[in-house]
């Protein structure tokens, strides 16, 4: 056994921060929730608990806050309803849990970690996952838990250019997404991501978080948690892209993440970031939108935030 290593955290609220919604209030209320998503990670890679431990912890705060697309605070699709999605993956043993469509589960992540720990499959779906929920203790509540104001305004806003627009929904991407790498004592890297999707969403679509290798990815080299505009991700590939150019092309974690995020992706038309972090520490957090929630502890131990371009 080689000596311990010393625990990194990387952590994101997605990517579709827009300056001039970023209110005083609304900022001091991310940082916050971003801060207590980071402590009570770091908490778990600090006494010596798996990366899985720590993502699973970092994701779960952030679900329970109204404030991030995701659990609490997820987007309704075109019939006012909440269909929400999350993936985990383990990087030392390439195990990996995902769900998508799922309307009453409280904490998606949670569900994501036990169709990985606890069934023979990768990703279920819809009615099926809610019913291995229920088999397997995940906590489920009434899709009403899911309404809030703000999230039920933008749906409306969104009907209304429907409407002006005569057409099918508008593509306005909403890059809301919460997502976790980390890397622990043991020298293993966890990803996860968990999202509602896209406000006015339809016909069951399902965005690139629960898709391993498009929006979550950790290998033995590598972890990347996307928050980006789902359709172009999938084509992509890009969490799985951004971990075989650092294993194949000996590419730093930084360069690779940089390429797919700043090139690949826009060249097809789309937008987003991702955070990625490699087995030595090393991590990179770039996006071409406005503004990325987005947290870290590095190897100094310290708790870093930051939402605009630095």
């Amino acid at each position: 056994m080689s000596h311990a290593v010393t625990p990194v955290l990387v952590i994101h609220g997605g990517a579709g921060v827009v300056a001039k919604d970023v209110t005083p209030e609304r900022e001091k209320a991310v940082r916050a929730t971003l801060q207590r998503a980071l402590e009570s990670g770091y908490a778990q890679l600090k006494v010596g608990k798996p990366a899985l431990d720590a993502v699973t912890a970092v994701i779960t705060v952030l679900e329970d806050d109204p404030l991030f697309n995701a659990g609490k605070g997820a987007v309704f699709n075109h019939d006012g309803k909440n269909e929400l999605d999350a993936a985990i993956m383990d990087g030392s043993t390439l195990r990996a849990g995902s769900v998508a469509n799922v309307h009453r589960v409280k904490n998606p992540i949670l569900l994501a970690r036990a169709v990985m720990e606890r069934s023979p499959h990768v990703m279920l779906v819809g009615d099926g996952a809610e019913e291995f929920a229920r088999s397997a203790g995940v906590e489920l509540v009434d899709p009403k838990y899911f309404y809030t104001k703000d999230r039920w305004q933008q749906l409306q806003d969104a009907l209304k250019q429907d409407r002006e627009k005569n057409m099918a929904p508008s593509k306005a991407p909403h890059h809301g997404t919460v997502g976790a790498v980390a890397l622990d004592v043991q020298g293993h890297l966890a990803a996860g991501t968990s999202t509602g999707g896209m406000t006015d969403k339809r016909y069951g679509r399902v965005g690139d978080s629960p898709i391993i290798g498009a929006g979550t990815y950790a290998n033995a080299k590598c972890a990347v948690s996307a928050t980006g505009w789902g359709e172009y991700y999938i084509r992509a590939n890009a969490a799985h892209d951004i971990c075989a150019r650092v294993e194949y092309r000996g590419e730093s974690v930084t360069q690779a993440a940089k390429e797919v995020v700043m090139d690949v992706i826009p060249k097809l038309g789309g937008d987003g970031g991702v955070i990625a972090l490699d087995a030595a520490g090393n991590f990179a957090m770039p996006f071409n939108t406005e503004g990325m929630y987005r947290g870290w502890v590095d190897q100094d131990g310290k708790i870093h935030i930051s939402i605009f371009s630095e």
